[in-house]
């Protein structure tokens, strides 16, 4: 695996020697002064270019990098959003064989008031001045924001809104129905705890890309509740992830609502909360909920 001192030497030295390329800019978690450092971070590195169209042209030109494993072109994917931006840039996800990954954008120069703003950026070159300026590299971007009412309130009717529908795939027996569904209710659940954590926090720290870090902030109960919200695929296990979800959102939401002053929907979740436990009680030939 090539360390990373000679990743940045190649990225340089072919930016440098290419005069369409103008300026070199690094993002992500290699930009951030925050994360701890290890071997499969990747490269996120923008190209600010004069001639995207010539890159476009030949593709190949990205076997400089070194010996690729996989390669993702997302603006060319059929069900990917490019967004507003495309028109101005191309996007390369290279994973190398060495293990490492780079992911590469190109980005029209000519168009720089286009470039998303992004509070983990450092310029490792820039040929004629053109670059933006950056501020000291920092997670800012990327920490949680405190919910409005609403994002609140929609939230918490989501999550109990859908818990129903597990307790009626599993009733059913429709594992995969439940699966799914649980996915959504666990998908609130984060949601509602990157607030939570939030709120210990003064929403001055991150949990982390999809949750990674939650560990380092989250009590040991309420980790392994976190945990049980992964099932394997049985009736059994789908039910104890349910309720283990519903515990822990339970003890999460209430301390956002008192933090921000936000009405929680106690009826709502009482209401839920006990169907759900009479659906686990129901045989499975009833004809009847109630």
């Amino acid at each position: 695996m090539r360390r990373a001192e000679e990743l940045y030497d190649l990225i340089l030295a072919v930016a440098r020697r290419d005069d369409r390329v103008r300026a070199v800019i690094l993002n992500g978690s290699r930009a951030n002064p925050n994360a701890r450092p290890d071997i499969f971070q990747d490269f996120d590195i923008i190209y600010l270019v004069n001639d995207l169209a010539a890159f476009k042209a030949r593709p190949e030109w990205i076997d400089v990098f070194g010996e690729r494993m996989i390669l993702q072109v997302p603006d060319e994917m059929q069900n990917w959003d490019p967004g507003p931006e495309a028109a101005f840039r191309c996007v390369y996800l290279i994973q190398f064989m060495d293990g490492n990954r780079l992911d590469l954008t190109l980005f029209d120069i000519h168009h720089l008031e286009r470039l998303p703003a992004d509070s983990l950026s450092v310029l490792l070159l820039d040929k004629d001045g053109q670059a933006p300026y950056f501020a000291p590299a920092s997670d800012a971007d990327y920490l949680p924001k405190p919910p409005t009412p609403k994002q609140f309130a929609d939230v918490c009717n989501e999550f109990w809104w859908i818990s129903p529908y597990v307790a009626k795939g599993l009733w059913r027996g429709e594992i995969r129905y439940a699966l799914h569904a649980l996915e959504i209710v666990r998908e609130q659940l984060l949601i509602m705890l990157d607030w939570y954590i939030g709120t210990s926090t003064q929403f001055k720290q991150s949990p982390g890309k999809w949750g990674k870090h939650l560990d380092r902030f989250l009590k040991p109960e309420e980790w392994d509740l976190l945990l049980k919200t992964y099932p394997h695929a049985t009736v059994d296990e789908i039910w104890d992830a349910l309720i283990a979800a519903s515990d822990l959102f339970r003890m999460a939401a209430p301390g956002v609502a008192d933090h921000f002053g936000y009405p929680y929907p106690d009826a709502e979740d009482r209401r839920v909360y006990a169907h759900l436990q009479h659906v686990r009680a129901l045989p499975p030939d009833a004809s009847e909920i109630y």
